[in-house]
């Protein structure tokens, strides 16, 4: 069982308290801190939309000082289990830096967005919180609704694969270290998890369900990454090391100090969300990975099922946090000249 332990801690990342130790030589982020600085080119204003299941989503837009019409804009969400305080405001902020309006949003039932019970994810409802994002981008005066892209990272870019190839309205989509959350718990990294596995893991979760219902609120695991130690996965260390440190701890961040629901994996277990990847052709799809992340395989697989236009990039000597807000393997120019041709090609088409 110890691989099903495995894909368990990397699912479940949060759970167990910092030590004392930790507490100690951390100084905790407050609640409307950001693990970055505001540019000095760009201005950020609290907003909020709803997504078409009525729940209230909680977003940043960051706008570019020098104004404009007609401009570009990217909404992006991500990691999974991050909040916008973290890498998808530092991604919005650079961007915005680039001339783009940026909308970075917390999904459905996590940091200040709404949806009771709390730390719950869906591969539908996180899907529409794209498309809803999309909404609220298409309805301001000085945004072109013929140049709206996506950027998802991590499990978020499974969703933003996920929204462009439903929603016809996005031009372009890129995804940073992508994972599909469907294909991970449904089968574990690399094909790992047995048909035995699986069933035992739907049984546990399936009579969860009764207990929760009884109690009346969702059981939440401890399970998370806890103390991390020699043993511990190099990505586990790694997840450790960006969510339970000062370099990108945030108080509302369920990685950082929280957990999923014991069943949170339940639909992502039964409902593939890349069956259609292809249909996101012919609009243009960026794929950005590091050389040395364990997630680079997704990004790999899903190339190599999609249909042109599409670009896989790796990032060398890059692991799967680098991309959460490594400013040297961040590829910001390479996205700004994505979207920007990616974007001026959509008017052409669209006439």
């Amino acid at each position: 069982m110890r691989k099903l332990s495995i894909i368990m801690m990397a699912l479940f990342i949060g759970g167990q308290a910092l030590s004392q130790n930790d507490q100690n030589n951390l100084e905790m982020r407050k609640k409307d801190e950001y693990t970055f600085q505001l540019s000095d080119k760009v201005t950020r204003q609290k907003v909020t939309f709803k997504n078409r299941y009525g729940i209230e989503l909680t977003g940043d837009l960051y706008l570019p000082k020098n104004g404009g019409s007609n401009l570009p804009a990217l909404a992006i969400s991500g990691p999974f289990g991050a909040v916008k305080e973290q890498s998808s405001g530092l991604y919005a902020n650079q961007m915005a830096e680039r001339g783009f309006v940026t909308l970075a949003f917390d999904p459905s039932y996590t940091g200040e967005s709404g949806g009771k019970p709390r730390n719950v994810a869906s591969p539908d409802i996180n899907t529409e919180d794209f498309s809803a994002a999309i909404d609220f981008l298409g309805l301001q005066d000085n945004i072109d609704r013929n140049k709206l892209g996506i950027i998802g990272i991590c499990g978020f870019g499974g969703f933003a694969l996920n929204a462009t190839a439903v929603d016809k309205r996005v031009k372009a989509v890129a995804t940073t270290s992508m994972y599909d959350m469907s294909r991970v718990n449904a089968e574990g990294y690399f094909g790992s998890t047995t048909p035995e596995q699986r069933t035992k893991m739907l049984e546990e979760m399936s009579l969860q369900r009764w207990e929760d219902a009884q109690n009346g609120t969702p059981k939440y695991p401890e399970n998370g990454l806890g103390q991390t130690s020699n043993e511990s996965p190099q990505f586990v260390k790694e997840y450790y090391d960006y969510y339970k440190t000062k370099r990108g701890f945030h108080e509302r961040s369920l990685n950082s100090n929280g957990a999923w629901t014991a069943t949170n994996s339940l639909s992502f277990m039964n409902m593939p969300i890349l069956t259609y990847i292809r249909e996101i052709s012919p609009r243009p799809m960026l794929l950005i990975a590091g050389e040395n992340a364990h997630s680079k395989y997704f990004s790999e697989d899903a190339f190599n099922v999609a249909a042109e236009p599409k670009e896989l990039m790796i990032i060398p000597e890059g692991v799967h946090t680098d991309l959460y807000d490594q400013m040297d393997k961040i590829p910001f120019d390479k996205l700004e000249r994505f979207f920007k041709e990616s974007l001026r090609s959509s008017i052409v088409q669209s006439k």
